[in-house]
């Protein structure tokens, strides 16, 4: 005698359904928090590495182009663009066992959230870092 199949295969089918809803919002959210940590080490290393610049720089002029370059090479280390506000002007005097302070912003724009999330979801993150480098006491003075 044979039993009646009408639930054989629905366990794969609930699986499925089940599987689908909950790994589309968990792959959603790992790419935006990889892409968030991604933007922290490229903001921190910018700051970092804009800092140096500036401090080994003759001056606050070449210092300035230097500290840029070097935070632009940073972020692009971590497939990032460095936009013309994205560094503030290091703030700080060249001289002996001085300090200089270097900011670097970026945001990071949400995957997949159009215009039906707008007002309810920010598009963007912004994520800044600042690095204080302190002048070589040892630098001659200006």
């Amino acid at each position: 005698m044979r039993r009646p199949t009408g639930d054989d295969g629905n366990a794969l089918v609930e699986f499925s359904y089940l599987a689908v809803l909950l790994m589309v919002p968990l792959v959603y959210v790992l790419l935006t928090v990889f892409q968030v940590q991604r933007a922290a080490f490229g903001v921190t290393e910018a700051a970092r590495q804009a800092g140096r610049a500036y401090v080994t720089a003759a001056d606050g002029a070449q210092g300035a182009a230097r500290a840029r370059a070097a935070a632009e090479l940073a972020l692009r280390d971590q497939g990032l663009e460095l936009c013309p506000t994205c560094l503030a002007p290091p703030a700080g005097e060249l001289v002996p066992g001085g300090t200089v302070s270097v900011r670097v912003e970026h945001r990071v724009v949400l995957p997949l959230v159009g215009g039906l999330f707008r007002g309810a979801v920010p598009p963007s993150i912004p994520v800044r870092a600042t690095h204080v480098e302190v002048v070589d006491r040892f630098r001659p003075a200006p």
